[in-house]
């Protein structure tokens, strides 16, 4: 599309080409008319960007979309992990509606509209007890391979928690992704640590220090979020 683009082609005539070529498997039209108006802001993609991308996969299959945007200084105002179809769009819009280890050391992490609930190392055999149960619980979390697991499924029916999925490519729609971690990298960043175990004290300390309002203020923006993706109809939209 890049070179049909350059070439002055019309949007139809891009279509048309693809199709020819592709047949049913050549993208939407809306798809195209999407890249046609990335590649007028400036945005295109290279074989030295495709090339750098799977570098960084190839040395670490935990790569972020967010490390790989720094990597690459991004200069476009808005990047997209992920071209969405028109069926993962509409999924978005029904949903109604990711985090990195520190050398490989994990941590889940608990918060609510109320602020921090709990920090747990994942390699340690510790348990989240109700605080009331009385009270209905709903769990949102990202949909990483051991979060799907029909055993984590099968034990959150049987504690009676109600899960609330998250649908792929949309860390707009998490709150981890658009407040939690870029807040705690943020307040980290340039820090050195002797061991796992004091980055694990010094994250849940940083997590501990942000302001109740803040969380409340992060909650009402998620529902904001979640309401611009269905007036948007799915489509990503602009970093707030």
């Amino acid at each position: 599309m890049t070179a049909n683009e350059r070439s002055q082609l019309s949007q139809q005539e891009c279509l048309a080409e693809l199709l020819s070529v592709f047949g049913n498997e050549a993208p939407h039209q809306s798809t195209i008319s999407r890249w046609y108006g990335e590649f007028k802001r400036g945005r295109v993609i290279t074989q030295g960007n495709v090339d750098a991308v799977r570098k960084l996969i190839i040395e670490d299959r935990h790569v972020t979309y967010r490390e790989i945007e720094a990597s690459l200084k991004t200069l476009v105002s808005r990047w997209i992990p992920h071209l969405l179809t028109e069926e993962q769009n509409a999924a978005r819009v029904n949903w109604f509606i990711c985090s990195r280890s520190v050398s490989k050391k994990m941590v889940a992490t608990f918060v609510s509209k109320a602020g921090h609930i709990a920090t747990i190392p994942l390699n340690e055999q510790s348990t989240l007890q109700k605080m009331n149960p009385e009270r209905r619980i709903i769990l949102h979390q990202d949909n990483a391979s051991s979060h799907t697991a029909q055993k984590t499924r099968q034990y959150l029916t049987e504690e009676n928690v109600e899960l609330l999925d998250h649908l792929p490519y949309s860390p707009d729609l998490s709150p981890n992704a658009f407040f939690t971690f870029p807040k705690i990298k943020n307040r980290l960043r340039g820090q050195k640590f002797q061991s796992p175990e004091e980055a694990v004290y010094a994250f849940r300390n940083a997590v501990l220090d942000v302001p109740a309002n803040e969380w409340n203020k992060c909650f009402e923006n998620w529902f904001l979020r979640m309401q611009m993706c269905i007036n948007l109809r799915g489509e990503y939209f602009e970093k707030q």
